[in-house]
């Protein structure tokens, strides 16, 4: 089995065929450890199948979060109990320790090799990377929000005109804050959000997701944006003026789309953001390309055990992906809607404050259970 790209669902599925015997190499094009643009909050639906891949998490200290706190720009703010509760830790650690596992569990990891292309003939995947070309039976491509193979393959979410939801831009920055262990803070601005919460050895991730315009605006500067429109909600004010930065720079990431995504390209199944993308505010993408990784898994190990056809894995996987998640993306684009804007966003918190008992379902709406 081939896996192109070795995020959280690359790693994941490549653990789980390698336990299971089969031939597994995964590609990854930069090298463990790295920081990449991430909330960094993980909900708890995905402890449980973290610890069976073979992590520690309940060894590795890191803080659980309980409580959800949302700013309008105006400052004002809500608070509310998490039905479900999450983890914080950081891309730099689970990525790298997950690769460990994959390595210890027999995977063939490939860093810093870059895929250039994936061709399909008489039932064997050929993949080019920089570094050799590999045939096998079986390719999922796990490559993150936007690749050379998006654009190469001409995907249709790469084909969209700049829209309220693909044109989008990403930074995120480690800090020393004072800021409670238990709760993950989301704080609108204009255009925007940023969300703070405490990863391992009392660092915390602060990521914002907004606009490439508001960019634009502020003479392509992260740093004049940051006061001139981040500024603007005290909250955020407070944070970054008080804060210790980690990095000397921060982390970014642009062209992000939350369009629609198919979830099969030239036989190649798409994982993780690659088979769609929920809207941070919602704070669970990382669960979902766990999850997305298992549901892959198990209709591959049928293929590859000839209990089902290739076109058959091909149209269960979509349908089991689409029952999983796609009312979740639903709700997440309707969500992200109502934020932005600040009269409506700034209404949207009123309308939380004073009927708090919304919130519990809507924030149900974009999480699953334990699986």
């Amino acid at each position: 089995m081939g896996i192109i790209g070795g995020g959280l669902a690359g790693l994941a599925l490549s653990i789980q065929a390698a336990k299971a015997g089969y031939k597994t190499i995964l590609f990854e094009k930069e090298t463990y450890p790295y920081h990449k643009v991430c909330g960094e909050y993980i909900s708890l639906e995905s402890w449980n199948f973290l610890e069976r891949l073979g992590l520690p998490l309940h060894s590795m200290q890191l803080p659980i979060i309980k409580t959800l706190n949302v700013s309008s720009p105006n400052g004002k703010l809500f608070e509310t109990k998490l039905p479900l509760g999450g983890f914080g830790i950081s891309r730099y650690k689970l990525d790298d320790a997950l690769s460990k596992v994959a390595k210890a569990a027999g995977v063939v990891l490939l860093e810093n090799t870059k895929v250039n292309d994936v061709t399909f003939e008489d039932e064997v995947f050929n993949i080019q990377s920089t570094l050799q070309n590999v045939q096998c039976r079986m390719a999922a491509g796990s490559f993150g929000k936007r690749s050379n193979l998006d654009v190469k393959w001409n995907r249709n979410f790469v084909q969209q005109k700049p829209n309220k939801l693909n044109n989008y831009i990403g930074v995120k920055y480690h800090i020393k804050t004072q800021h409670p262990s238990d709760v993950i803070a989301l704080h609108n601005f204009e255009d925007g959000y940023c969300g703070v919460s405490q990863i391992e050895e009392d660092k915390y991730c602060l990521c914002y997701l907004t606009t490439a315009e508001n960019l634009k605006s502020s003479n392509n500067s992260i740093v004049q944006m940051e006061q001139n429109i981040l500024y603007k909600n005290p909250h955020l004010k407070k944070i970054f003026t008080e804060a210790e930065v980690l990095y000397e720079a921060p982390v970014t990431i642009s062209q992000i789309s939350f369009d629609n995504k198919v979830q099969l390209e030239n036989h190649v199944l798409m994982l993780g953001d690659a088979a769609g993308m929920i809207t941070p505010l919602c704070g669970n993408g990382m669960s979902m390309a766990l999850h997305g990784s298992k549901i892959a898994y198990e209709h591959i190990d049928a293929f590859l055990q000839k209990k089902i056809s290739r076109a058959e894995m091909e149209q269960q996987y979509i349908k089991y992906w689409n029952k999983e998640f796609a009312s979740r993306l639903r709700t997440g684009r309707m969500i992200q809607r109502f934020f932005g804007k600040s009269s409506i966003t700034n209404l949207f918190i009123q309308s939380f404050k004073a009927f708090p008992f919304l919130a519990s379902p809507l924030i149900k709406q974009t999480h699953g259970v334990s699986f």
